[in-house]
This record gives structure tokens, C-alpha cells and sequence, in this order.
């Protein structure tokens, strides 16, 4: 039983990091028709971004070491220790969370450059030209962040406090033998309360309900007086958001490098493919879904029989489930299928 929880919260874990991604990506084509390639490498630039805050925290100075007294030693000590203490300590330990705040504006930036300098120019173009081009800005990206932090992984430290583990099985009355990363736990909370908030903002606001009525009938609602171009616009700099942040937290989980943008967008899309393209729910159900499958798979009883089973599960479900339902699990007639 503890080892079942267990591959269903590793699931729910890599499920969430799809889902995300893949809400981004539905999001852009339900709201502007645009295949985006480059979506991956959005989710990596968040995670350079808290790479960045890191590095900026802890810009250091060479002081004396009162703990060496036989000779004259020195040690690198950041700024933020000397001018503020412990809280600068403090500071530097929440760097990964509090980085969130520095991405925001910088993918909003990415975002808003994107869409006006590149992808409005493909609105009308084909979805082949899309992929071409958002798959060639990927790889641009890639390559400058490659070129400014190299090609090795950066390990980013989760907050001392998150750092530990859980008893999760004391949580659910199992006693303390199911024992959880506190940090995959929050990553898994804080997917939810992303999730939660676009879907949200779409259906409670007016702003949102206007997005949609676009997504239905883009000329319509431009008849009626409303700028539906500038909307999304910044639909499309909130996709680039909620893909930047999730890059953000998932730092700790998985040290960033310069292809991690690349290997998300392949499964991502798989999920957007699985749930039905334009379908926000179905991209969020089908992360989720593939999360927990792929994480069942990567089991070493099921190895044993099925060798390799862990690297083809998901292409192996997207085919079974398009199969069955052709438009996926939700997707919706006339997507796609000019």
C-alpha cells in the first residue's frame, strides 16, 4: 500500500510540472490558434531566472575569518549577511520562492516580445510554419543560455526548512513508514493553486470571459468594439508566466541546464495531444494522468517484466487513448482538422 501512495505522489509530482506546461500551451492555441514550440524553453527560462536571483544574492566580498587565528585567512561572505544579518541569511535561503517575484516581470517582458515581435506575424500562417519557427526560437534560447551559464546542471537549494522529509503516511492514518520530500509536496500545492487561478481568472472575470468568447468567435467580439488583439496579448504573456514559475519551483527538484526546456516540451505536448487540443482541462487531467502512469511504470517489478516499459509509457498511452477518442480525452470537434 505505502509503496502505491508513493508512486502516486511521484506521479502527481511530474504530473503537475506537465500540467502546467501544458496549460500554458493550450492556453495560447485555444486563444490565438498558435502551435508553440517554444513553450519549453519558456519553462527553462524560469528556472534561469531563479538561477539569476541566486547568483545575485549571493554577491559576496572577501572579509577575514575570525575563526583562523595563526594567520591572515579569508572567506567570501554576500553582502546580504553583512548588511542585514540573519534576515539577509534568510533571504538567501528562500531565494528559490522568492525568485518567483523577479520572474514575473521578466517572463511578462519575454512574453509581451514574443508575441509582438514574432507570433502575430503567424497568426494566419500554417500550423507547419508555426512549429518551424517557435521551434527554431527555442533553439536560439537554448543556445544563449547555454552560451551564459554553460552546459552543466546548477543544483538549486530548496529553503533548509522544506529541505527534509515528510510522514505522510502518519497524514493518512498509515503510520510513519510513508515518508515524502517536503518540497514535492509544495510544488504539488502550488501547481494546484496556479491551476486554480487561471482557470479562475478565465471563468469568474470579465477580462476572462471575454478570452473566451474570443477563443469561440474572434471576429465577433472585435464587431463589438473590443480590442481582442491586445487581450491576447496578454493572455499570451500569462501562459509564458505560469510556464516561467513553474520552471521557477521546479529548480530544486531538478537542477536546470540548457536542454531541460526541450525535454519537457516533447511530453507536453503528448499531454496536450492526450487531453484534446484547445481543451484547458483535458491538458490539465491528461498531465496529471501521464504523470501517474509514467511514475507506475518506472517501478523496478514492472521494469523486470516489461524492460524499458518507463520510456515509451507515454507514447504508448497517447496512441491506445487516440485510438479510442481521436480528439482526445476532452478535446472538442474542428480543432485541428482542416
Amino acid at each position: 500500500m505505502d509503496a502505491i501512495l508513493m508512486q502516486i505522489l511521484n506521479g502527481l509530482d511530474k504530473g503537475a510540472a506537465y500540467a502546467l506546461i501544458a496549460l500554458g500551451l493550450t492556453l495560447v492555441f485555444g486563444t490565438l490558434g498558435i502551435v508553440n514550440f517554444a513553450h519549453g524553453a519558456l519553462f527553462m527560462l524560469g528556472a534561469f531566472c531563479a538561477v539569476t536571483f541566486r547568483k545575485l544574492l549571493l554577491i559576496s566580498v572577501k572579509v577575514k575569518d575570525p575563526n583562523i587565528t595563526f594567520f591572515d585567512a579569508y572567506k567570501e561572505q554576500p553582502y546580504l549577511e553583512i548588511w542585514f544579518g540573519d534576515t539577509g541569511r534568510a533571504i538567501i535561503d528562500y531565494a528559490v520562492p522568492l525568485s518567483i517575484l523577479a520572474a514575473i516581470p521578466v517572463m511578462i517582458l519575454v512574453g509581451y516580445a514574443m508575441e509582438r515581435g514574432l507570433i502575430r506575424h503567424f497568426y494566419k500562417r500554417s500550423h507547419a510554419d508555426q512549429i518551424l519557427v517557435t521551434f527554431g526560437l527555442a533553439i536560439v534560447i537554448q543556445e544563449l543560455i547555454k552560451a551564459f551559464f554553460g552546459a552543466n546542471p546548477i543544483p538549486q537549494a530548496a529553503p533548509a526548512m522544506l529541505s527534509g522529509s515528510a510522514n505522510v503516511g502518519v497524514w493518512l492514518g498509515l503510520g510513519e513508514s510513508l515518508i515524502y520530500p517536503w518540497w514535492r509536496l509544495v510544488y504539488l500545492g502550488f501547481s494546484g493553486l496556479i491551476i486554480f487561478a487561471v482557470f479562475a481568472f478565465l471563468q469568474f472575470t470579465t477580462y476572462g470571459m471575454v478570452v473566451r468568447a474570443g477563443m469561440r468567435d474572434r471576429e465577433t467580439v472585435g464587431l463589438l468594439g473590443i480590442n481582442i488583439e491586445r487581450r491576447f496579448t496578454i493572455v499570451f504573456a500569462i501562459a509564458t508566466v505560469v510556464a516561467g514559475v513553474a520552471g521557477v519551483m521546479y529548480t530544486p527538484i531538478l537542477p536546470p541546464d540548457y536542454h531541460m526546456g526541450m525535454n519537457f516540451l516533447v511530453l507536453s505536448f503528448i499531454v496536450v495531444v492526450v487531453g484534446g487540443m484547445g481543451s484547458l482541462g483535458g491538458a490539465v487531467s491528461a498531465g496529471f494522468l501521464l504523470g501517474v502512469v509514467q511514475s507506475f511504470a518506472s517501478m523496478n517489478e514492472v521494469k523486470s517484466i516489461i524492460p524499458g516499459i518507463d520510456q515509451i509509457i507515454i507514447y504508448l498511452v497517447a496512441v491506445i487513448v487516440l485510438l479510442a477518442l481521436p480528439r482526445g480525452l476532452m478535446g472538442k470537434a474542428g480543432i485541428m482538422e482542416d
